[in-house]
């Protein structure tokens, strides 16, 4: 019985300890999303949802003149 308890133990704690250093998962998505749209030459711009994606709560807004050809 202690020994189980013992174990409970271990593994609540190490639940605890895994993903709590550094970024979460939504900020490392919206840092790659972020600079997806800059490197385009745009802005993110939220979209108004909340969802807990950031691909669906911020859209890229680029200005400028529209081309399809790379210059």
């Amino acid at each position: 019985m202690r020994t189980a308890l013992a174990l409970i133990g271990l593994l609540t704690l190490g639940a605890c300890a895994t993903g709590t250093v550094g970024e979460s998962r939504y900020q490392r998505e919206l840092a790659a999303l972020e600079q997806g749209c800059r490197d385009r030459g745009g802005v993110l711009v939220s979209t108004g949802a909340m969802t807990g994606h950031p691909e669906t709560e911020f859209a890229c807004h680029i200005s400028g003149p529209a081309t399809r050809i790379d210059r």
